[in-house]
């Protein structure tokens, strides 16, 4: 077993003394694996630079190459170097985050002034005619309907009210209150000569 630094905070990213606080990490030594960490942000950074990281997302990607560290503690071989399999592991992240911000890039476009200049689409005003008639046909509709008919067609239907709560509005049971609103629902789609618009 390799042997750990004395002094763990002073770590400096020395290979031998990293694999042996790695060891002593996997051991559940909480300092060491502190230390390792911390000596592993320097190189994670420079590695993230070097690939092209823009400089305000090297952290995230020094975030990511801790995490997967932290996810790969149990597997890391002591007898192996360590500062190559940090170099890995931060080389594979900072392409994982160049590939993934690249293809967002490529689909974004940022332009204030379109953004700024481009009016808020609001309804068709042809379509909102249109939606506006057949609400003052169904409505005329509604009107002619028998009164426990268009009771029903009210609360059921308009006022989206359950039929506990039309039952104990109305004094009507709740059966009395389907069999209406089934019966002015027919009477609607005949009235209106449209099956789909009600």
């Amino acid at each position: 077993m390799l042997g750990k630094p004395r002094n763990i905070m002073a770590v400096n990213a020395d290979d031998t003394g990293l694999a042996g606080l790695m060891q002593a990490a996997q051991g559940g030594d909480k300092a060491a694996y502190q230390a390792v960490l911390r000596a592993c942000v320097p190189v994670a950074a420079a590695t993230a630079r070097r690939q092209g990281v823009n400089p305000d997302a090297v952290d995230d990607v020094v975030q990511d190459v801790l995490l997967t560290i932290h996810r790969a503690l149990p597997t890391y071989d002591p007898g192996r170097p360590f500062l190559p399999w940090l170099r890995a592991i931060a080389t594979r992240r900072a392409i994982d985050f160049l590939r993934s911000h690249g293809r967002r890039g490529a689909r974004e476009v940022f332009d204030d002034e379109a953004y700024l200049n481009h009016a808020e689409a609001g309804p068709d005003p042809v379509e909102e005619a249109g939606r506006l008639a057949d609400a003052g046909r169904l409505r005329a509709a509604i009107s002619t309907l028998p009164p426990r008919q268009r009771e029903a067609v009210e609360r059921l239907g308009l006022g989206e009210q359950s039929l506990e709560q039309a039952s104990s509005a109305t004094g009507s049971s709740k059966v009395a209150l389907k069999v209406n609103f089934f019966r002015a629902i027919r009477s609607l789609r005949t009235r209106l000569g449209s099956p789909e618009d009600v």
